[in-house]
């Protein structure tokens, strides 16, 4: 896989070259490209923002250099790609959409900044426009950075297929409890099931508490979930003992 950042602070982009993402590279799984906008300025003082049309606060990103930085990049590289804007106003990044653009051979990732971007590169240059939340950055970068994580580890070798598997919203649910060595810490010990060898028991314990955490902390994700007959219960009772209104 080919993931391109376009953007205006390139030396953020060190924490990509840290942890599961530097191995994945390394590893040959994917190339990561970071490209500084301003590379692709025309004007002698290498801007790339000016004052928004109509006035009012702020300045807005010029749309020529995320063009030209676009069409250079598929100048060196023929894969076109997928081109897609971090912005508070895409569409909210989940874990069912790191899936999808981790089956993508090529992401084009803009970085917007200041007031945003000029209009013309939603309209014409963006395929796709992406938010990590409702809340604002500053800049597209944190965000571009996020989804990147989420979409390399999912790439097919850089980590062991059942991990993916067991992690919160890759089923729908969020994950069970995890617990490690020392089997007993300042008084608070390891559920038994855990230790007990039983794998069935421990499936059985992992799947129950997966689907209580789930309940407790992010109940809308319930709705979706595939459920048997008798889970259903087990979450209307325990929604019933802590004064929960649970429909399913």
């Amino acid at each position: 896989m080919l993931i391109d950042i376009i953007t205006i602070f390139p030396g953020m982009f060190s924490a990509l070259e840290e942890s599961i993402v530097r191995r994945a590279v390394l590893e040959g799984h994917v190339q990561i490209s970071v490209t500084d906008l301003r590379d692709h300025a025309t004007g002698k003082h290498r801007s790339v923002d000016d004052y928004p049309y109509g006035g009012g606060p702020g300045m807005v990103m010029q749309p020529e250099p995320f063009f030209l930085a676009v069409e250079r990049l598929r100048e060196v590289d023929a894969t076109v790609g997928k081109v897609i804007l971090l912005c508070p106003q895409g569409e909210k990044f989940t874990q069912r959409k790191a899936e999808e653009l981790s089956r993508t051979e090529r992401l084009i990732l803009l970085c917007g900044h200041y007031e945003g971007v000029d209009e013309r590169v939603r309209e014409k240059l963006v395929d796709e426009e992406v938010s990590i939340g409702d809340f604002v950055l500053t800049g597209g970068e944190i965000a571009a950075m996020a989804l990147t994580d989420a979409v390399v580890r999912l790439l097919p070798g850089v980590l062991p297929e059942q991990s993916v598997e067991d992690e919160s919203f890759a089923t729908g649910l969020l994950e069970y409890p995890q617990y490690t060595r020392p089997p007993e810490f300042r008084g608070m010990g390891v559920p038994d099931v855990l230790i007990s060898g039983n794998h069935k028991l421990i499936r059985e314990w992992r799947r129950e508490q997966s689907l209580l955490r789930t309940l407790y902390r992010r109940p809308d994700l319930l709705s979706g979930a595939d459920l048997s007959d008798k889970e259903k219960q087990m979450l209307k009772d325990a929604a019933l003992r802590h004064g929960m209104t649970l429909e399913l």
